[in-house]
């Protein structure tokens, strides 16, 4: 548990849109910041487990830091952060689809929203337990180097097929011309 402070401790010591607002409101307050955000977090987590439109909050955690997060790791010339928001953008669309499918299960489970946010943050972590890089590890990459060879020949040959149909509809196509004039 100390460590686990420490680490939050030192998040609260970075310089960032979190910790400069925070900051400000300790400022007006008096209150201290690590106390406000320990406030602001119980708040979200209560809201998560008990709010209305827990599903949009959760949501917008799971992609608005992380598309924030992606766009300065393409606009970084270190190319290693790009694999880290690569993989996490991989194991969040495998789980959205599996969300998808399993959707009217999930609904029915308590406090799903706080469990699928925490999954997020778990996914986002930096470091060696990022969530996203364990899972690509242990389960997307397996799967892909399996099959991988007869999904591109799928596609090869579905994409062939969608050549030839498009030529064969602008081949059979009427040649355009002038839209006909009312009232001739």
């Amino acid at each position: 548990m100390d460590s686990l402070r420490r680490r939050f401790e030192l998040f609260l010591e970075q310089r960032n849109f979190a910790t400069e607002a925070l900051g400000a409101l300790e400022a007006r307050t008096g209150v201290e910041k690590r106390y406000l955000a320990a406030g602001a977090v119980t708040l979200l987590s209560l809201y998560l487990l008990f709010g209305y439109g827990a599903s949009l909050l959760c949501n917008l955690i799971g992609f608005v830091y992380p598309a924030y997060a992606s766009i300065k790791a393409i606009e970084s010339p270190n190319k290693e952060d790009d694999t880290v928001w690569l993989t996490y953008w991989v194991v969040y669309a495998v789980f959205g689809l599996a969300e998808f499918f399993s959707d009217l299960l999930l609904f029915w489970f308590p406090f799903y929203y706080a469990g699928k946010c925490a999954f997020l943050l778990f996914c986002m972590t930096p470091g060696p337990w990022n969530g996203a890089l364990l899972l690509y590890q242990r389960l997307v990459r397996p799967l892909f180097l399996k099959h991988h060879a007869a999904v591109d020949s799928a596609v090869s040959q579905l994409s062939g097929r969608v050549l030839d149909v498009a030529a064969g509809v602008t081949r059979d196509a009427p040649p355009s011309s002038s839209p006909p004039q009312k009232g001739k």
